[in-house]
């Protein structure tokens, strides 16, 4: 009986083992196959005729926004000269201490490169989640379901996926002067790859009440 229970916890253990290997294998192809997929559409620019330009909020200063957060909005701007939506939606809430949101710094840097303030409206959240489901109600109002997402390419498939689960149709129109570049962007596209990919299984709400940096 010790010999045949001896076997018996052998054959589990291995079965448990081929189990566990499986599951690692399959997290392991499930990650790699989003890492492709958030690398393609970071390489896609498609801009054409919208209702709104969504600007994904990034870190501001006092007021003045920062090198990547001003290249998001730099490419909103040129969106909006080229003529493909009149309205700019800018999203963004604030740090502890800080006097101004992320979207109200966007906004006075395009009033001041002359964009009228009439066509620019805030949406203050902490993460994309927040910031998207904010300004879709807004956005949907004004009838703009169609819109261009402007921010760094990195983060544009989670930016979409959001943007689409919230109702809206968004195109990719990533920024090409992020001084995000090259290696450095190594780091937020596995940050990238983790949020999408917990995103799609678990839902992006859900992702956002996590309070992780994938939210």
């Amino acid at each position: 009986m010790g010999l045949l229970a001896t076997l018996t916890g052998f054959r589990l253990l291995r079965f448990l083992l081929r189990v566990v290997m499986l599951l690692v294998l399959a997290i392991v192809v499930y990650l790699l196959v989003t890492m492709v997929q958030v690398w393609l559409v970071s390489r896609r620019y498609e801009p054409r005729p919208a209702g709104a330009i969504i600007v994904m909020g990034a870190a501001q200063y006092n007021g003045v926004p920062s090198p990547d957060l001003a290249a998001r909005l730099d490419e909103a701007e040129l969106l909006w000269r080229q003529h493909y939506a009149t309205d700019i939606m800018v999203t963004g809430s604030k740090q502890p201490g800080d006097v101004y949101t992320e979207s109200e710094a966007s906004a006075r840097y395009l009033i001041a490169a002359g964009i009228p303030g009439r066509d620019i409206f805030e949406a203050g959240g902490s993460d994309s989640w927040e910031n998207l489901s904010l300004a879709a109600p807004t956005l949907l109002h004004l009838g703009d379901d169609t819109v261009l997402i402007a921010t760094d390419p990195f983060h544009e498939a989670r930016s979409l996926a959001i943007a689409s689960s919230l109702g809206l149709t968004p195109y990719p129109t990533p920024t090409r002067t992020s001084p995000i570049r090259g290696t450095a962007t190594i780091p937020y596209f596995a940050k990238e790859t983790v949020g999408v990919g917990l995103g799609r299984i678990i839902g992006w709400d859900h992702l956002s009440e996590l309070h992780t940096p994938f939210g």
